[in-house]
């Protein structure tokens, strides 16, 4: 949620077609309510084991992406250049990329994956492979095409981080079995 709502802050300072600012709309609504539902609605709330989720969501995820996001943009833009909607959206770039750690922590932990779940985040992971496809392609073909760095180093991070995900995950599915992952002690 907090990735979407930095990201989309410029809904409020910059128009740019109706399409974009329905669908920067419709991502947070939808990331809301998904939360919503997980945090708060029956059945779907008594499945939740917070105990198997202990990871430090904000000391070692989003602290750290606001310290880098503060410096990277420092450095790149200056003190005169500095912007708070830049800053932002930088640290939501950063976060995403690591977004999924607490998710393949908690699946390392039960080991068994269930299959709708290892299939949304297979898909999530080959979304972002593909993303970097789509990266490739631009910067080949479109004239004005703008690199930033940032955004690629983050995206080759938050792919990688599901390489080890991938490799099971391909293993399993052509073994025909059940998706599970080793353990770690």
């Amino acid at each position: 949620f907090v990735v979407f709502v930095t990201r989309y802050l410029d809904l409020f300072t910059t128009y740019y077609s109706l399409y974009n600012s329905i669908m920067k709309i419709v991502y947070i609504g939808s990331t809301a309510s998904i939360i919503y539902t997980i945090k708060y609605q029956e059945p779907i709330k008594s499945t939740y084991d917070k105990s198997q989720d202990a990871f430090l969501h904000w000391k070692f995820g989003a602290a750290p992406c606001f310290v880098l996001a503060f410096f990277t943009h420092l450095i790149g833009s200056g003190i005169k250049q500095f912007s708070v909607m830049e800053l932002l959206w930088t640290f939501s770039i950063y976060l995403e990329a690591i977004a999924i750690l607490p998710q393949l922590i908690v699946l390392q932990r039960y080991r068994e994956v269930e299959n709708l779940t290892g299939n949304y985040i297979f898909f999530m992971g080959a979304y972002r492979g593909l993303y970097i496809l789509n990266w490739i392609y631009r910067a080949n073909t479109e004239k004005n095409y703008r690199h930033h760095w940032v955004v690629y180093i983050c995206g080759v991070i938050q792919t990688l981080l599901y390489a080890d995900f991938f490799y099971y995950y391909i293993k399993s599915k052509s073994k025909g079995g059940k998706f599970s992952l080793p353990t770690t002690s």
